[in-house]
């Protein structure tokens, strides 16, 4: 699996995060899922490059335009809720994109142990296509690697998989380059490499989700 973290070159993308990373700006949940929504833009348009493309002809009022357009077969994946804002900026940029959800999240048992549940899973054919799973955080990788192979159960092998992290740690890297196909690559912004002992990213951003939409019980 590649790693590109795009928070490694000055850009208006660090701008994004130190916003998300404020424990003052956090408090304005619109604000926040709209920084999440402007990160799935600028990821969309970073992973585009690595599409594949082909010249066709478009007609226009007066002529006929040749431009060079993707024909990759995409569908967009996310695990429900923290990542849907992602999401969506991801899906603005990839308008005809097919979609798959999934719903996965930490059950702890005794101590800080926990194991991943899934209660939902809906996705398309994923056979010869490019799957894009996005996810706010990326804390152990446990629950981005369940989901991938549950998404891959249920709609077949796609031939190459993007992640899509603003923030990850550096042990849920490892431990996805373990665990993952070559057919891989992680996008992140920014990779923190401290976990606390129930394996929340430090400095990280908090609760994504509780963030986004609210607390929990």
């Amino acid at each position: 699996m590649k790693v590109i973290n795009l928070g490694e070159t000055d850009s208006a993308l660090n701008n994004i995060i130190a916003q998300m990373r404020d424990k003052d700006i956090q408090k304005d949940k619109l604000r926040f899922r709209h920084n999440l929504k402007r990160l799935g833009y600028i990821f969309g348009y970073e992973l585009s490059k690595k599409l594949n493309y082909s010249v066709k002809e478009v007609v226009t009022p007066l002529a006929t335009a040749k431009v060079s357009t993707s024909d990759t077969r995409l569908v967009i994946s996310t695990i429900l809720r923290a990542g849907l804002p992602l999401h969506d900026g991801i899906l603005d940029v990839f308008d005809d994109a097919e979609n798959a959800f999934i719903a996965a999240f930490r059950k702890y048992d005794k101590g800080d142990e926990f194991h991943i549940n899934i209660e939902y899973c809906t996705c398309p054919n994923l056979t010869g296509k490019t799957l894009i799973i996005a996810d706010t955080m990326l804390a152990t990788g446990a629950s981005m690697e369940i989901a991938y192979y549950k998404l891959i159960e249920e709609g077949g092998r796609p031939t190459f998989t993007h992640f899509v992290c603003p923030i990850a740690s550096i042990y849920a890297i490892e431990f996805l380059q373990k665990r993952l196909p070559e057919n891989t690559m992680l996008w992140t912004a920014a990779v923190d490499e401290e976990l606390t002992s129930r394996f929340y990213i430090v400095p990280g951003i908090g609760d994504a989700g509780d963030l986004a939409y609210g607390s929990k019980l």
